[in-house]
């Protein structure tokens, strides 16, 4: 007998429902003329998949399988923002939270860590917010050293974390502290992690004040914004195929490279009269992400 699946793709309209019985799609065809926007249907699934963990394509296009939701409270964590569902992700990336977090419950005056935006249930592109956060392996870490963590429901939806940047991310302000540091450096060092980005003046802080072995720098990168958390992307799980890997970060600390980050914010060069401003970025289709998207999508 062919089982149905879940009344949410019904819902949705999803075309290519299948059942146990059915053959499966080709994986490399199945959704390659979908216009439908992705946001609209990963946004609206409640629920991981019932599959084995698996990462699909990249961080800024691509989806997960069999996602784990992070607890909502543990032993040295708090997830935030609970109404937005979006504290789901692989299980790489869920133990490096809970390792992540233990280690700063060591730090002064921290309990460990509130965590914000992880991925969807499914992953995919979201209704609101992030770019990337697309394929479970993206976790958004709070600035504000928790010093309590039993939170409620309701605190946790008006709580909000604390901006480290001074003079528009040039340099830190009063709130940063040597624990922010070695919470970074911590998260850094960890193997599991390609990049991490933060604002401009956190990482010429770190590289003015780092000492001993300093390689972790190279994996802290400046970006816009990011002065009320840090975002830690993970690498590709060993093995995992059909995941899209970023180039690693280039070689040497970065810390020349952030200089001319604050450069810029200081003294920022006269605009170009011949430059071209880029085109808006379109909404991400079901035929942008990978084929195998739209069977995570219909999966139970």
């Amino acid at each position: 007998m062919v089982r149905f699946l879940t009344c949410v793709a019904v819902v949705l309209g999803l075309a290519a429902c299948q059942g146990e019985d059915e053959p499966p799609l080709s994986l490399a065809t199945q959704n390659v003329n979908d216009t439908r926007i992705a946001k609209t249907l990963f946004g609206a699934v409640p629920e991981a998949s019932q599959q084995e963990p698996q990462v699909f394509g990249g961080y800024s296009r691509g989806c997960q399988a069999g996602g784990v939701q992070l607890a909502e409270t543990g032993p040295t964590w708090q997830a935030m923002r609970l109404s937005r569902n979006r504290n789901w992700a692989q299980p790489i990336t869920i133990d490096y939270i809970q390792d992540l977090s233990r280690f700063a419950a060591t730090l002064p005056g921290w309990e460990g860590l509130y965590v914000g935006d992880m991925s969807q249930p499914r992953g995919g592109p979201m209704l609101t917010g992030h770019v990337s956060h697309q394929n479970g392996l993206d976790v958004d870490i709070w600035m504000l050293p928790p010093d309590r963590l039993d939170l409620t429901v309701q605190e946790r939806e008006t709580l909000s974390s604390i901006s480290m940047r001074r003079q528009s991310g040039a340099f830190t302000n009063s709130s940063w502290t040597p624990e922010h540091e070695a919470v970074l450096r911590a998260a850094a060092s960890d193997p599991r992690t390609s990049r991490i980005f933060v604002f401009p003046g956190a990482k010429v802080a770190m590289c003015n004040s780092a000492t001993g072995d300093r390689s972790w720098l190279s994996k802290i990168r400046p970006w816009w914004g990011h002065h009320y958390h840090f975002h830690v992307r993970l690498n590709c799980p060993e093995g995992e195929r059909g995941c899209t890997p970023q180039t690693p970060p280039p070689p040497g600390d970065g810390c020349a490279e952030a200089q001319g980050w604050v450069d810029r914010i200081l003294n920022p060069p006269p605009p170009d009269p011949d430059a071209t401003p880029a085109p808006p970025r379109g909404e991400l289709t079901m035929a942008d992400l990978p084929g195998q998207c739209l069977a995570v999508l219909n999966s139970e």
